[in-house]
C-alpha cells in the first residue's frame, strides 16, 4: 500500500499517470445519454448566464473582467437558447431562465455608455424590447 496522497488531478503526488488513467469515452458517452435534455439545456443556459455576468462586470473584481462585446455575444446566444427551448422545457424551467435573461439584458443596458435603442440590445431580436 502506498503512502502517496492524491493530488488535485486525482493522481498520487509524484506518480506518473498510467494508461488506465485515460478517460473511458464509452462510459462518458453512456453517461451523457442518461442526462435528460431539460437538464442539458438548463445547464448550458446557466453557464451562459454566468459568463455573461462576469463579462458585464458583475463578479468579484468586476471591472477587471468587464468586456461588453463578449457579454453581448453571450446574452444573444442565451436569448436564442431560451427562446428556442422554452416550449420544450416547460414553463417551470423556462420562467427562471427568462427572468435571468431579462436581468442580464437590463444590466447590459445599464453598463453601456451609449445604450442600444429598444429592440436592438443583445438578444432582443429573440425576446423583443426589454424594459425595466
Amino acid at each position: 500500500m502506498s503512502d502517496a496522497t492524491p493530488s488535485a488531478n486525482g493522481h498520487a503526488e509524484g506518480a506518473e499517470p498510467t494508461s488506465t488513467d485515460s478517460p473511458d469515452f464509452d462510459t462518458m458517452t453512456r453517461d451523457i445519454a442518461d442526462v435528460p435534455a431539460v437538464e442539458v439545456i438548463t445547464t448550458v443556459a446557466v453557464h451562459l448566464m454566468s459568463a455573461a455576468a462576469v463579462n458585464l462586470g458583475l463578479a468579484e473584481e468586476g471591472e477587471k473582467h468587464k468586456d461588453l462585446d463578449e457579454a453581448r455575444k453571450l446574452i444573444h446566444a442565451l436569448a436564442g437558447l431560451v427562446t428556442a427551448s422554452a416550449t420544450e422545457v416547460s414553463n417551470f424551467h423556462a420562467a427562471p431562465l427568462r427572468d435571468g435573461l431579462k436581468s442580464l439584458q437590463l444590466a447590459f443596458r445599464e453598463a453601456s455608455v451609449v445604450p442600444d435603442e429598444p429592440g436592438q440590445g443583445p438578444g432582443e431580436k429573440f425576446t423583443g424590447p426589454v424594459f425595466g
